[in-house]
């Protein structure tokens, strides 16, 4: 049982992911730039809430109906901590009374066929769907679960996306990600310091 236990954080890890999509729930922006979601957004710790590390989010207007978001973070691997930044585009939509975020993202998959044959890399656009609120100077986001369907299912339209996201909070399940689903609250952008 013992020799197990190291089991527990990896299951934990590989479960609690946010769920990525070829397709957004809308084709593109249904509304301009929101500017209350402008600016530097620092993640705010909760008990437990920070078992990869403190995260912030830069926000900025990259088009009148496109931000660019920045996501300041760590990554663990064994001993070592060190600094995570992603890149990502996004945008906002509506499913009924619920602001969601449709982040777009870029992986780099590298395909090896044959050992002497070179690799094929790809490049595949996926999004990340998030429900957020505003609050004052409080941003609650909730990540959609990879989890939120009780069978894998790639959806081929944002219609059909949307529609089950409709269905399953119409039903009142719970389709977001505990461990993606956090809250930040909007300080000052950090100034770079002056060298000596």
């Amino acid at each position: 049982m013992k020799k197990l236990i190291w089991l527990l954080p990896l299951s934990f890890i590989l479960y609690a992911c946010p769920f990525e999509s070829k397709v957004p729930l809308e084709h593109g922006p249904t509304e301009a730039i929101d500017s209350s979601l402008l600016g530097y957004w620092y993640g705010i710790i909760k008990d437990g809430s920070d078992f990869f590390g403190i995260e912030a989010l830069d926000i900025t207007r990259q088009t009148d109906s496109i931000y660019s978001v920045i996501r300041y973070g760590k990554s663990i691997k064994g001993d070592i901590i060190s600094p995570d930044t992603a890149y990502f585009t996004g945008y906002t939509s509506w499913v009924g009374d619920q602001r969601f975020m449709n982040i777009e993202s870029s992986i780099l998959n590298v395909i090896t066929k044959k050992k002497k044959a070179p690799p094929i890399v790809q490049t595949e656009k996926v999004y990340y769907l998030a429900a957020f609120e505003i609050h004052h100077d409080t941003l609650r986001m909730k990540t959609i679960s990879e989890n939120f369907l009780p069978v894998h299912k790639d959806f081929h339209s944002p219609e059909e996306l949307k529609q089950t996201v409709i269905a399953l909070t119409g039903e009142k399940k719970n389709i977001y990600d505990d461990l993606y689903s956090l809250s930040y609250r909007k300080i000052p952008r950090p100034q770079p310091t002056k060298p000596f």
